[in-house]
């Protein structure tokens, strides 16, 4: 698949918590054709002590307004410049970068679909389930957060599937980790999509292995040139050691060898 080396413009940048924003970004022509799961490495100009770009996963594609969403988590210098980016800014992008979800036949449309996430890991979950949903699934959202206040974008969940929710502090939603959630006992499924923590990703591994179901995630690994060149985000598989950032940085967790 091409990848782009182009700058962008800001069109918006909306603080959606104190440690979240929304950066949208577009172009004077159509945007490149995008696939849930990637993601774009981004490059912070004016931060001395930023040296590499930063990887960010593609949170929705507006087709409509032709505008990528990125969401992004403010931890460090890197992402607070980012963060300060005002409509009508420049930024450099190396993107779509790494592999997607699989999409199970749109024939198929009775397949039940979880898609899990926890903190910015939500992020691909959204542009997964706008795909499912254009592709006429109905798809089941389970999203984690430590409280109410940390569950973000969820009028945009609402648009394209059933949004189940839990807060570690009974906030919003069932208390609790998404793994503990009542759906889980409550339905089967036929795939689970899932990113966030390791720890949260790790359980939802070893549930869906338990019960046998079908199952990818998305690996949060440091990725620092996102093309394969600099190991750093390397993770062993039963089939040998892989650049998540460009193998992954979805994989089928019968390929992890995570002890669980």
């Amino acid at each position: 698949m091409k990848k782009y080396l182009t700058d962008l413009v800001v069109s918006s940048n909306e603080r959606l918590h104190p440690n979240y924003c929304l950066l949208r970004l577009t172009q004077n022509v159509p945007l490149p054709e995008m696939f849930p799961g990637q993601f774009v490495e981004i490059k912070v100009e004016n931060s001395p002590a930023t040296f590499l770009r930063r990887p960010i996963s593609i949170n929705y594609v507006d087709r409509i307004k032709n505008e990528l969403w990125l969401l992004i988590q403010i931890v460090g210098d890197g992402t607070r410049k980012l963060s300060e980016l005002k409509e009508g800014d420049i930024v450099n992008l190396i993107y779509p970068l790494g592999n997607s979800f699989s999409i199970f036949d749109s024939q198929d449309k009775d397949k039940k679909l979880l898609l899990i996430g926890g903190g910015v890991g939500t992020a691909p979950m959204l542009f997964l389930g706008s795909k499912l949903k254009t592709l006429g699934y109905s798809p089941i959202f389970l999203l984690g957060a430590r409280t109410s206040s940390d569950l973000l974008q969820l009028e945009m969940f609402l648009q394209f599937g059933t949004v189940y929710t839990t807060t570690e502090d009974g906030s919003q939603g069932e208390k609790g980790y998404v793994t503990n959630h009542s759906i889980l006992k409550k339905r089967d499924f036929d795939m689970i999509y899932t990113c966030g923590p390791k720890p949260m990703m790790v359980s939802v591994v070893n549930y869906a292995k338990q019960i046998g179901i079908s199952c990818e995630v998305s690996l949060e690994n440091t990725m620092a040139c996102g093309i394969g060149a600099c190991l750093c985000c390397v993770e062993n598989t039963i089939e040998g050691h892989i650049c998540v950032c460009k193998e992954g940085p979805v994989v089928n967790i019968q390929k992890l060898t995570w002890q669980i």
